[in-house]
C-alpha cells in the first residue's frame, strides 16, 4: 500500500474434479505463495474448490457439504496471512444453488458474491444446476453463521479507501451490461473476475481485449483468474489464461497453457486520480450497495511492474513507429488547416540544425504535400550569430536542400551588436540579455519575412521546453502556429529517427542522422574552438528525467514523493538518487516560475495525453506558489 500500490495476484490451482479436500490444499499453497510475495489480493478461478466441470455432481449433497467444509478449512489456514483471497464454490441458499465467489481474509469469511449471468448456450448449461443471483443483497448461512450475500457487495480496506474490491464471475463480463460497471460507479477500484473460460481458437485474444477494454472503460484494476489443469477434459479444455490489467493496459498475464500464477502491482492511487479528473466518470449512489470492511497492515511493496524511463515513448519498436507516424499526421493536418484558413502563401520557420526545427520543417513539408503545393512555399531561414557552429549551419542548409524548400541565410550578428549599442549592453557580458537579444532578433526577422511573403511563422518549440520555461519570452516562445507544442523532447528524437529510417533520399537520411547526433543547444553563447559550448542538458538537466517528471505531474497529479519513488525505480543504475532529487526540485522551480510564458502560447495541435495549452488541458495562475511542492521535494 506504499505510494498507492496494491500488489495483486491471479492464480490457477491444479485441482482434482470433485476432490474438495485436495483442492483446498492446493488453494492454501497458492495463498501462502501469494503472501510470500507480499500480495495483498489473490483471485482464483470460478468454482475451483469443487471444479467447474463437476456437471450433475452439483446435485450431490456430499459435494456441496465438502465444498463448504473445504472453504472453512481454507479460512482457518488463512489466519495470520495478510492477503485477501477470492475463491469460487457452490453455495446453497433458501433451497437454491448459487455459483459464488467467497471473500476471505485473515481467518474470516467476509462475504459471498453470486454469479448474475448464467450461460446456457453452446457448451454451457449452468442453468441446469445454478440459480442467477437475486437482485438485492441478503445473507446466507454456513456452518451456523450468517454472512453477507449479494452482487452489490464491496470489500474495502480501512485506512486505504482506494483499495475497494468488487466482484463478478466469468459470463458477467461477457454480457452487454456487466455488473462490474455498477461496482466501479459505486466506488470499486479493483474488479475480481473468477472464471472458467474454456479455450477455443482465437478466444484468448478476445478474452484479453475484453479484460483490457473493461479495465480502461471503468478506470480500474481488473483481475481475471481462469480455470486450467485439473478440470475435466471430457468435452472442454481450460488453459489457465489469467490476466491483470490496469486502465486499459495488461500488467501481467499467464499465456494459455504456460503457467498458473501471475502477480503485479496495481496503482489504485493513479486510478482514483484519473477518475477524479474525468467529469464523465460520475459516481452513482446505487441503492442496495453494502461495504464490508477489513483491516490490513501497511506493507512496503517492492515494485516489479515496468516503469518506463521514457513514458512518452513506446518501448515496442513497431508501436513506436506507429506513434511517430500518427503524430506527424496530426501535426501536418493541423498545419494544413491553418495554412488554408489563413490563405497563407508561405510557411516561414527558423532552421537551426537542431532537432526541434528539423521536426517542424518535416511537418511543413508534409503539410505542403497534403495541399499539393511545392516545397518552395516553405521559407526556412537560418540566422547565424555568436554561438552558431559550422556543423549546425551546414546541417540546416543540407536539410533544406534535401527537402527542396526555399532557404535563406541571414546573419544577425550586426543587428544584435547594433541593439547592444542602442541599449547600452556590454557585449562582453554574456548574461541573459546577451542570449535573449539573439532569440528575439531571430523572431523579428521571421515575422518580417512572413509579412513579406504573405505567410505564417511556424513555431518549433517543444513540450519539454515549455514545461521548463526554456524559451525566450517573445523570442522562440512566439509564433503563429506551434506544431511541436505538445511533443516532448524524448519523443522528438525518435520522430526524427523514424523520419530518417523512412527517408528515400540518402542525403536526407544522412543529415537527419547527423542532427540526431548533435548535442541539444540554443547556441546563444560563443562557440569554443568551433564546437558547441552551451549544452542544454548541462544547464537544465537531462530531458529524459524532466519528461518523466512532466508525465507524472501532468498526467496523474502525483506527489513529489511518489514521483521520486518511481524515478528511482525507473532510472536505477542510470542516475544516483541525489541526482534525481536535484533535478526534481529544479523541475518544480522552473515549472511554477515560467507559467506566464505558457499562459499566452500560440495555437498548436494536441497530439498526446499531456499538453500545456492554456486553452486546453492546463490552466494555472501565472503567480501560483510552488512552496508546497518544493518543500516536499526538498525534504525527500
Amino acid at each position: 500500500m506504499q505510494h498507492g500500490f496494491i500488489k495483486a495476484a491471479v492464480a490457477t490451482p491444479n485441482i482434482k474434479v470433485a476432490d474438495c479436500e485436495y483442492n483446498a490444499e492446493k488453494i492454501v499453497e497458492l495463498l501462502k505463495k501469494a503472501d510470500g510475495l507480499a500480495a495483498q489480493l489473490l483471485v482464483l478461478p470460478e468454482l475451483c474448490i469443487t471444479g467447474y466441470t463437476c456437471s450433475d455432481l452439483f446435485f450431490q449433497q456430499p459435494l456441496l457439504e465438502g465444498a463448504v467444509s473445504a472453504l472453512f478449512t481454507i479460512a482457518e489456514q488463512s489466519r495470520g496471512i495478510s492477503t485477501v483471497l477470492v475463491v469460487g464454490l457452490p453455495i446453497l441458499k433458501d433451497g437454491k444453488l448459487y455459483n459464488v465467489a467467497a471473500v476471505l481474509y485473515n481467518g474470516k469469511i467476509l462475504g459471498f458474491v453470486p454469479k448474475s449471468h448464467l450461460p446456457n448456450y453452446s457448451e454451457f448449461y449452468e442453468l441446469r444446476h445454478f440459480t442467477p443471483a437475486p437482485a438485492e443483497n441478503g445473507v446466507v448461512e454456513a456452518n451456523g453463521t450468517t454472512y453477507p450475500f449479494g452482487t452489490k457487495l464491496l470489500f474495502s480496506c480501512k485506512g486505504m479507501s482506494s483499495f475497494c474490491l468488487g466482484i463478478e464471475i466469468c459470463e458477467d463480463l461477457w454480457v452487454p451490461c456487466p455488473p462490474s460497471s455498477g461496482h466501479a460507479l459505486a466506488g470499486a477500484t479493483l474488479i475480481a473476475n473468477l472464471s472458467a473460460s474454456d479455450e477455443t481458437i482465437g478466444k484468448d485474444s478476445y478474452r484479453r481485449n475484453l479484460v483490457t477494454s473493461q479495465s480502461g472503460r471503468l478506470v480500474c484494476g481488473y483481475l481475471y483468474a481462469d480455470a486450467g489443469e485439473g478440470e475435466s477434459t471430457t468435452d472442454l479444455v481450460f488453459s489457465s489464461h489469467s490476466l491483470i490489467a490496469e486502465n486499459g493496459a495488461v500488467l501481467s498475464e499467464t499465456p494459455p497453457f504456460t503457467q498458473s500464477f501471475a502477480c503485479s502491482e496495481i496503482d489504485v492511487e493513479r486510478l482514483c486520480n484519473e477518475r477524479r479528473k474525468m467529469n464523465t466518470f460520475s459516481p452513482v449512489k446505487n441503492e442496495g450497495y453494502e461495504t464490508v470492511y477489513f483491516e490490513m497492515p501497511v506493507r512496503n511493496i517492492p515494485l516489479t511492474r515496468t516503469v518506463a524511463m521514457q513514458p512518452f515513448v513506446p518501448g515496442n519498436p513497431e508501436e513506436r513507429e506507429a506513434r511517430c507516424e500518427s503524430i506527424l499526421s496530426m501535426q501536418s493536418y493541423g498545419l494544413k488547416k491553418r495554412l488554408l484558413h489563413a490563405n497563407s502563401k508561405t510557411a516561414v520557420l527558423g532552421i537551426s540544425g537542431g532537432l526541434d526545427s528539423c521536426l517542424a520543417l518535416l511537418v511543413c513539408v508534409r503539410a505542403m504535400d497534403l495541399l499539393h503545393r511545392p516545397h518552395t512555399d516553405i521559407v526556412a531561414v537560418t540566422m547565424p550569430c555568436f554561438g552558431t557552429t559550422a556543423r549546425t549551419k551546414s546541417n540546416a542548409e543540407k536539410l533544406c536542400e534535401a527537402l527542396g524548400v526555399t532557404f535563406r541565410c541571414i546573419d544577425i550578428t550586426a543587428a544584435v551588436n547594433q541593439h547592444f549599442q542602442d541599449t547600452g549592453h556590454d557585449p562582453r557580458n554574456h548574461d541573459v540579455t546577451f542570449e535573449n537579444c539573439q532569440a528575439r532578433e531571430r523572431t523579428q526577422v521571421l515575422m518580417d519575412i512572413a509579412n513579406q511573403t504573405g505567410g505564417l511563422v511556424i513555431g518549433t518549440g517543444d513540450l519539454s521546453e515549455l514545461a521548463l520555461g526554456w524559451a525566450t519570452y517573445n523570442g522562440d516562445h512566439m509564433s503563429m502556429y506551434g506544431v511541436n507544442a505538445s511533443v516532448p523532447k524524448t519523443l522528438i528524437r525518435h520522430m526524427v529517427r523514424y523520419s530518417a529510417d523512412i527517408a528515400k533520399d540518402e542525403n536526407l537520411r544522412k543529415v537527419l542522422l547527423d542532427i540526431l547526433d548533435t548535442p541539444v543547444s540554443p547556441e546563444l553563447l560563443p562557440a569554443e574552438n568551433g564546437e558547441i559550448s552551451q549544452k542544454t542538458e548541462d544547464i537544465v538537466g537531462p530531458y529524459e528525467l524532466h519528461d518523466f517528471f512532466l508525465y507524472y505531474v501532468m498526467r496523474f497529479g502525483f506527489s513529489p514523493e511518489k514521483i521520486y519513488y518511481l524515478a528511482k525505480y525507473a532510472f536505477a543504475g542510470t542516475y544516483e538518487d541525489a541526482f534525481i532529487k536535484k533535478w526534481l526540485v529544479s523541475f518544480y522551480k522552473r515549472f511554477f516560475a515560467h507559467q506566464f510564458k505558457r499562459s499566452c502560447l500560440p495555437d498548436g495541435p494536441k497530439v498526446g495525453s499531456v499538453t500545456l495549452s492554456p486553452r486546453g488541458d492546463w490552466r494555472m495562475p501565472s503567480d501560483a506558489s510552488a512552496a508546497l511542492w518544493l518543500n516536499r521535494a526538498e525534504n525527500l
